[in-house]
């Protein structure tokens, strides 16, 4: 299955799966993704600056989308840290971009990771899932060779669903995997 068919297997086989699970009686009932945000909070940044840029540069990399700095609300002078200081990187894809992007985790990225159990199935409460990333060289659009340090980063998924068991079996149909 390519990346063009993920959103394809979505209409016509997951819709479908999801409508007799639930008892739905339109379509438009149906939970889908909304979108998918990527985040890494670089707390280290407020030191180096360079990492923000390297940050950006592989989170670019990750998703084929420019990713955006976040900057520091307010000052907190235990950390070091001034206003409008650059202290994170995220970026949000939707669309097709989107499921070029589920497809690569769930197909090449996840099953990279040692000692690969599958992913916690704990939802928010309103049908939304973070998944935790501790090291961004499960993506294989990272060179290792060029990595000067190992960042997280974490995955979230959002929803229409209203509830959790709606949200998790929609995550669940597009292939995400979950701990038994």
């Amino acid at each position: 299955m390519n990346t063009a068919n993920l959103k394809q297997d979505y209409q016509e086989r997951i819709v479908p799966a999801l409508m007799k699970e639930f008892g739905y009686t339109t379509i438009m009932q149906c939970p889908k993704l909304e979108k998918i945000v990527l985040n890494q909070g670089l707390g280290e940044a407020v030191a180096d600056k360079k990492i923000i840029d390297v940050a950006i540069q592989e989170m670019t990399a990750i998703t084929g989308q420019k990713a955006v700095a976040t900057l520091s609300k307010k000052d907190i002078s235990n950390f070091k840290v001034r206003k409008k200081m650059p202290i994170g990187v995220r970026v949000t894809l939707r669309g097709q971009q989107m499921y070029e992007f589920l497809e690569r985790l769930v197909r090449v990225a996840l099953p990279r990771i040692r000692d690969f159990k599958g992913i916690e199935n704990k939802l928010d409460g309103r049908g939304n899932y973070t998944l935790g990333i501790q090291e961004q060289i499960i993506f294989p659009e990272i060179n290792i060779d060029n990595i000067t340090k190992l960042l997280g980063m974490n995955i979230t998924f959002v929803t229409t669903a209203q509830t959790d068991e709606e949200g998790f079996a929609l995550l669940r149909e597009f292939g995400l995997p979950f701990k038994k």
